[in-house]
């Protein structure tokens, strides 16, 4: 199985290199079609068009902070017109090797015990 699924990971990779390629060729097409003057046109539209973005992006995040601490503040979820804030309460969490040793004296403890399914990600290394 081991094989198998470095065999999938390697045919996983050669896909994404592949993709990378692909986007590079086309990008490399797009470049040839663009003049100097449009390439230089698009930099000046980028350029006079970034303090909107700017600004645009530092509302939102001001905006979204600011419904965070009240979201947390509120402790519950509220529906905007358009968006929602949910709230979670805080993750709990424990110190399982400990309570694994503690419970080897104290068996009853493993009926309390639930373990979730095994999942896999994709990382590069």
């Amino acid at each position: 199985m081991t094989q198998e699924i470095v065999k999938l990971l390697d045919d996983l990779a050669a896909a994404r290199a592949k993709r990378t390629e692909y986007e590079q060729a086309k990008q490399a097409l797009i470049d040839e079609v663009l003049t100097p003057e449009i390439k230089q046109k698009l930099a000046d539209i980028d350029e006079e068009t970034k303090p909107q973005f700017e600004n645009v992006y530092a509302a939102i995040a001001v905006l979204e902070n600011s419904i965070k601490a009240l979201g947390v503040d509120h402790g519950a979820t509220v529906d905007g017109t358009f968006l929602k804030a949910v709230f979670n309460k805080g993750r709990v969490s424990w110190d399982n090797k400990a309570l694994e040793g503690y419970a080897i004296a104290h068996p009853q403890l493993f009926a309390y015990r639930k373990q979730g399914d095994p999942y896999v990600s994709i990382r590069g290394k």
